[in-house]
């Protein structure tokens, strides 16, 4: 993991996907201004803006923190909140099922 912000990697992975700097700061909804502190590692990365950075960048939400700097946060795996949202909602069903059956 990067102590600091690794501005080589984001200029060299965005160069090989023929992205400028506008491009990333648009995505992110930044200004230029804000884009260039956070290049510098005056402004820290939230998850949601991982999750940005790696759908532009084609590559995993733990290569962008790996190379945003320590205190990165790696945002949790949505597929997994998703998983456990469907148990809940099937094991709530079912002890609606158990319920409606008592009555």
């Amino acid at each position: 993991m990067a102590l600091f912000f690794d501005s080589k990697w984001f200029d060299a992975r965005m160069e090989g996907l023929g992205l400028s700097r506008g491009d990333v700061a648009n995505a992110l909804g930044l200004s230029a201004e804000q884009l260039v502190e956070m290049w510098k590692d005056q402004r820290e990365l939230s998850a949601h803006d991982v999750r940005i950075l790696s759908a532009l960048l084609a590559v995993n939400p733990e290569e962008i923190a790996r190379h945003a700097g320590i205190s990165t946060p790696v945002p949790r795996n949505e597929d997994t909140i998703l998983e456990r949202l469907d148990r809940i909602e099937r094991e709530l069903a079912e002890l609606k099922t158990q319920l409606n059956k008592r009555i």
